[in-house]
Parts: C-alpha cells; sequence; structure tokens
C-alpha cells in the first residue's frame, strides 16, 4: 500500500488563504480518489507561504476489478433499438451479451461489463491535473503564454512534486503535466537558506529536508514557535505579550523559518491611545505589542517576525521596521491631536454628505432617527433620555474624523476617546463606543441603560429600514450583517432581562413601518439558532410561539426554559403523552362527526370518580396556570400543569370515552378538549416533537 507525496509550489500565497487552501487540496484529492475507487488509511495538508502539500498514507495500489450487468431491449426488437444498447454497452455484436427470461416481460438482453481496476500511478495522474486547474482560489491570476493554455493560479506555480512510495521498494514520479509544468521529486527550501532544489522519496525525507533548509512545513507549529518565543523575549525585558490570535495567524502565514525580534518606539507616543497604537503596529507592520507586566499599561515595545536567520543577530531589520512604526505612529499622533482640536460635535456637518444607503438618506438622517428612537427607548430601559439622545446625536461623529478614515475599526471607540476629551458624560462617551456591540456570538454585551438605548435604537433602525426597502437577507448572502443585527438585540434584552415588546418597537422606530409580522419571524428565527446554542429545543420554541402574540424576547425565553425542564420531569413527559392521547381522541371524533367539542362539562353527566376527579383537576390546574402566567411565574405554571399527570393517567386506565350514551361520550370528549385548553396556557403541546 503505497504512500502519496504531493506539493504545489508557487510564489508567496497570501496568508489568509493558505489554510483553506490546504484543507481544500486535501478534499478534492482525496474525494477524488475514493470517487475511482481507491481507498487510502490516513491524510495530511500542510501550507506555508510558497507551497501546499498533502501527504497521504495507505493507500491502495489498484482500484478493484468492476464487473455490472446492464440490462437491454427484449429480444426481437428493432435493429436500431439494438445497435444503440450494443453502443452504449460497449458491445462490437449482440453475441456477446446475454440472454434473461422475465415471466411477465418475456426475454431480453443483458450486458456485463467488465471494468478491470486502474493502478494508482494512473488514477492520480489524471486526478492531480485537473485539481490543480479547477482549483477554487477566492482569487487568482493568469500567466505564461496568453490563450487557453495559460494555467490561472493564485501566484505562479513553479514546480509539482508527486511521488508514490512503498516501504523497502524505493519510490517513484507519477508522470503527469500541467499546462508546461511537468511533475518530478524535486523540490526547494528557504528562499534565503535552502534555495537549492533537492530530490525527495517520500513524506518523512521531504519534511526532514525542508527542516534542514530552514522550513517549517506545518502552520500550526510555526504559531507556536512563534507565540513562545514572543513571550520569552516579552519576560526577559520584565514584559507581557498582547496576544492576537488574528494577527498570530497571518505572521505564521508570511514565515517559513519564524525568527522573533524585539524592537521599540519613542515613549511620547504613548500619549496616543493604546487601541490607536496596537492598531497601527498590528496593520501596518503585523507587529506584537508589549505591556508592563506590573502596571499592565502599554509598554514602548513591539515584536515582529522575520523569515530569515540575519547575520548581524536582527539588528538591520528591526532598525528598518522601527523606522516605520515611528512614521506610522508620527500618522497617528497627527491624526489624534487633530481630532482632539475640532471635537465631535463640530464634524456633525459632515455626515449631511456621507450617505447611508441610497434609499434610507444620509448618515446625518439617520443619526435624527436614532436620536428619537434612542429618547423613546430610554425609559423602557431605566435611561436617562436627555443622555441617551445626546449620545445618539454623537454616535456617528467618529466616521468622519481623521483617525476612524484611516482605521475604521477603530469607529465608535475613538469616538468614545474624543467625546471623553470634550467633557461629555461618561455614559454618554461609554454609549458611543458602546452602540456598535455585541458584533458577534461572542462580544460583549451593553449593560449600561444609555448604552443599551443607543445600542438597541441602532439596530432596531438598522432592520427596519432594510425591510421597509426589501433588502433583506437571502440565503447566505447578509451584507448589510442584519443577522448580527437581530442578534445583537436579541441579547441585548435576554442579557439584560429587559422587557420590550418587539412590534410595538418596530413600529416606533419607522412610523410607516408595515412589515412588522415579516421582521418578526426573521426575529423568531434568529432566537431560535441563540436558544439552540443554549441548549433549548427548537419544537419547544415553535410551541411557545404558536400562542400567538409573542414578541417579548425575555418572556420567551422564559417560557421555553421552564417548558424545557417541565417535559424533562417525569410528571412533563407523561402528561406529554396523555396530551397527545386527549388530542388524538379529539381529532378522530372531531373529523368523523364535524363537531366541535367546545363548551363546559357538565356535572350530572359525570360517573366514574376518576372522571369526577380529573374535571376538578382540570379546573384547578387551570385557574392555577392562569394565575401564575398572568404573574409570568412559568415554572409555577408548569408545576399546575403537572398536577394533571395522576388524574389523566387514571382517567385513561379506567374511563372509556366513546360511552355507548351520547350525552356522557360528548361530556368525555368536552373533558379532553379542556385538557388541551388548559395546556394552551403555557405552550401549543402538538408543536412538541417526540
Amino acid at each position: 500500500m503505497p504512500d502519496l507525496l504531493l506539493e504545489l509550489f508557487s510564489e508567496e500565497i497570501p496568508a489568509r488563504m493558505q489554510r483553506r487552501a490546504a484543507e481544500d487540496l486535501k478534499k478534492l484529492i482525496t474525494g477524488g480518489l475514493v470517487d475511482a475507487g481507491l481507498t487510502y488509511e490516513g491524510a495530511r495538508a500542510f501550507a506555508t507561504p510558497r507551497r501546499l502539500t498533502l501527504s497521504i498514507t495507505g493507500l491502495l495500489a489498484s482500484s478493484p476489478d468492476i464487473s455490472e450487468e446492464r440490462k437491454g431491449p427484449r429480444v426481437g426488437v428493432p435493429e436500431q433499438a439494438l445497435q444503440g444498447f450494443l453502443r452504449s454497452a460497449g458491445l462490437s455484436s449482440i453475441d456477446e451479451a446475454t440472454i434473461q427470461s422475465d415471466p411477465k416481460k418475456g426475454d431480453f438482453y443483458v450486458a456485463v461489463i467488465n471494468k478491470p481496476g486502474r493502478k494508482a500511478e494512473e488514477i492520480i495522474a489524471d486526478l492531480v491535473p485537473d485539481v490543480v486547474r479547477k482549483f477554487p482560489w477566492p482569487k487568482s491570476q493568469k500567466w505564461g503564454v496568453a490563450g487557453e493554455g495559460a494555467l490561472r493560479w493564485v501566484r505562479p506555480l513553479h514546480s509539482i512534486v508527486c511521488t508514490l512510495s512503498t516501504e523497502g521498494e524505493g519510490s517513484e514520479v507519477v508522470p503527469f503535466s500541467v499546462e508546461g509544468i511537468v511533475s518530478g521529486n524535486e523540490t526547494q527550501g528557504h528562499r534565503f537558506h535552502g534555495k537549492e532544489s533537492f530530490a525527495v522519496k517520500r513524506f518523512d525525507d521531504y519534511e526532514a529536508g525542508l527542516r534542514a533548509r530552514k522550513v517549517i512545513l506545518d502552520l500550526d507549529e510555526r504559531k507556536e514557535i512563534i507565540l513562545n518565543d514572543a513571550k520569552t523575549l516579552a519576560f526577559a525585558q520584565g514584559l507581557e505579550l498582547i496576544e492576537d490570535m488574528g494577527l498570530l495567524e497571518e505572521v505564521a502565514g508570511l514565515v517559513e523559518w519564524p525568527v522573533a525580534l524585539m524592537g521599540s518606539f519613542e515613549e511620547a507616543f504613548l500619549a496616543i491611545p493604546e487601541e490607536v497604537i496596537q492598531t497601527t503596529i498590528r496593520e501596518n507592520q503585523k507587529c506584537f505589542v508589549l505591556k508592563d507586566a506590573k502596571t499592565g499599561k502599554l509598554a514602548n515595545k513591539f515584536v515582529l517576525v522575520s523569515n530569515l536567520i540575519a547575520p548581524d543577530d536582527g539588528k538591520t531589520i528591526v532598525a528598518g521596521n522601527q523606522k516605520v512604526v515611528r512614521a506610522r505612529l508620527s500618522d497617528a499622533k497627527f491624526f489624534w491631536e487633530t481630532d482632539l482640536k475640532t471635537g465631535l460635535e463640530t464634524r456633525l456637518y459632515k455626515l449631511d454628505s456621507m450617505v447611508f444607503h441610497e434609499k434610507l438618506g444620509t448618515q446625518s438622517q439617520r443619526v435624527a432617527r436614532l436620536v428619537a428612537l434612542s429618547e423613546a427607548l430610554a425609559p423602557k430601559v431605566g435611561a436617562d433620555a436627555a443622555l441617551a439622545a445626546r449620545a445618539a446625536k454623537l454616535a456617528k461623529a467618529d466616521l468622519v474624523t481623521d483617525m476612524v478614515f484611516e482605521f475604521t475599526e477603530l469607529q465608535g471607540l475613538m469616538g468614545r476617546y474624543y467625546a471623553l476629551a470634550q467633557n461629555e458624560d461618561p455614559k454618554v462617551a461609554d454609549a458611543i463606543e458602546m452602540h456598535y456591540k455585541p458584533q458577534g456570538p461572542s462580544d460583549e454585551v451593553p449593560t449600561e441603560p444609555v448604552s443599551i438605548s443607543v445600542a438597541l435604537a441602532d439596530k432596531l433602525d438598522l432592520l427596519t429600514g432594510f425591510w421597509a426597502i426589501d433588502e433583506k437577507p437571502t440565503g447566505s448572502k447578509d451584507p448589510f450583517a442584519l443577522r448580527r443585527a437581530a442578534l445583537g438585540v436579541i441579547r441585548i434584552l435576554e442579557e439584560n432581562d429587559i422587557r420590550l415588546s418587539l412590534l410595538d418597537s418596530f413600529k416606533t422606530a419607522r412610523a410607516d413601518f408595515a412589515q412588522g409580522d415579516d421582521l418578526l419571524s426573521f426575529f423568531v428565527d434568529r432566537l431560535s439558532v441563540y436558544l439552540k446554542d443554549k441548549g433549548a429545543r427548537h419544537d419547544l420554541l415553535d410551541a411557545v410561539f404558536a400562542l400567538g402574540g409573542q414578541d417579548d424576547i425575555v418572556m420567551i425565553s422564559k417560557r421555553v426554559e421552564a417548558l424545557g425542564s417541565f417535559l424533562a420531569s417525569d410528571d412533563g413527559a407523561n402528561l406529554l403523552a396523555g396530551y397527545r392521547r386527549a388530542a388524538n381522541i379529539l381529532r378522530a371524533e372531531e373529523k368523523k362527526s364535524g363537531a366541535s367539542f367546545e363548551g363546559l362539562v357538565e356535572g350530572a353527566h359525570l360517573h366514574e370518580p376518576e372522571e369526577v376527579a380529573l374535571a376538578a383537576a382540570i379546573e384547578t390546574a387551570r385557574v392555577a396556570a392562569e394565575e401564575a402566567v398572568s404573574t409570568e411565574n412559568f415554572e409555577a405554571a408548569m408545576s399546575a400543569l403537572a398536577t394533571l399527570r395522576a388524574p389523566v393517567d387514571a382517567f385513561f386506565e379506567k374511563v372509556l370515552v366513546n360511552d355507548e350514551r351520547p350525552e356522557v361520550r360528548e361530556n368525555r370528549l368536552k373533558m379532553l378538549n379542556q385538557i388541551r385548553a388548559t395546556t394552551l396556557t403555557v405552550a401549543d403541546f402538538s408543536k412538541i416533537a417526540g
């Protein structure tokens, strides 16, 4: 069982594409092999800036022989039909077919088609060029001779290593070519430390050969080296690394032999907000920033990662990076000081010419909506209305500052800094930063009432606006992040235990809004995902929403949680079974008679002790459940329903519903209907699965 080694060696692959590309290569090659009948024991994919590598172990040496029967036409059909069958089956004469009999359809021809297995080398030689030509790069380029023969790849592809090796029997190159690039067994190491070509046989000597030539093949190993070396450098100077997993992934994709070095910048730049320094150094130089281990404050040091071992221990590299960092921080310092002089409010006029959306007006118009909506929501979330309105007025002002123009990811944060600098109320400043949050399932949620009111206003204006112009998410496309906005509203309300009618809020956000029910359905879908992630069942959400009029996120969550706990108990499970039995009998009788069994149960027609007990239990449970729901005590409502379990079980065990006496039978069906109606106090049990 041979092992396959495949390497696609090219110019530098963008770091953001490497991990996905390695997985795509693995998926496409292994999928193609399996489809061709070649199974394998294991597969691993790797990526460096200049290569994609795939190692497959325990591959079958050849695909198995296949024999299949193909049914043909009946004996005696016209010659034209017969010839068509021969062509499709690959037969030269009808004598090569057999005849089989069918008692009903008579005799018919059958072709036995034998497909001999193919050697692994042949299958790979066909598969790899096809995968290379059709590789799903997010972006690619064409080079070489103009015309159809030019290969399209992310960066110019230089060579392909493709070998099959068997332990004890050596290795062989799988021969093929892709637009003039011929497969072989030679590759290169590091661009500077190992650029001479060397031959490889199998993965083990390939990986060892690369390491000897200063290439670490495994992306995760490079990440670990960078992280550990950066922490060691920091520790030696009493500092701590500010970890950045996104930057770490990117930097590991920029180097094949990581070498961590430390640089510094003037302490005067520490007067700039720490986030600005970190963003500047990260975005422009792909470097990590450090903090003082004792004070926790940002230090005037940074860690850079080089891709080579410099003869001067990296002094020249560090000096070059320090020069660029100094220039970038000088720009940031200029932006910061200029923005401070100008202030936020004096920049608001610039929002007049900034289009939010062609159908929804300018940012100034949006700000006006946010002011009104934040002010309206403030009393409902316990916020000061004037502060909420002030925060909403300034919330988008930092979009036209020099700093945010340069670093858009600092929007909101810079607004908070500038608001504090101009002596705005701290609650206003915090709301300016927090109104964008949460921006994902793990992002923090605003907790201060003024911040909550502006954050809700921002998201509700966004959702009602795009619903009003019929720009809703479709499939996987959500260009305006409306799913994230809805989830943000849900998390803010649920995690802060805020009672709010969504339908009323939609109308407050947009007076002429006519798509409330549709937008509410969108919220239901998002809430379903949110509660499912917390362990709730989708069918329980359906059971609660089926009651109608459910647009309070907190109350919905509490109902679903209480219902889930109830159904997990023996009482809940048995009552659900009893409910289903009652509902099934009712459904059958309603369908058969066309009648509805509404109305009160008549005591005069109660004869058996079990039905007398059940009638009393239903009335007691109904009253208790309704009172509990009215006070929003859903646990108590479930407890009230739990008292029905024993009398329902006893009723079905001892009492015959379809009594011969019509009046008794109808009375008992009314009782079953009351069981159904009582459970509807808390949820529609018909929507519960299982």
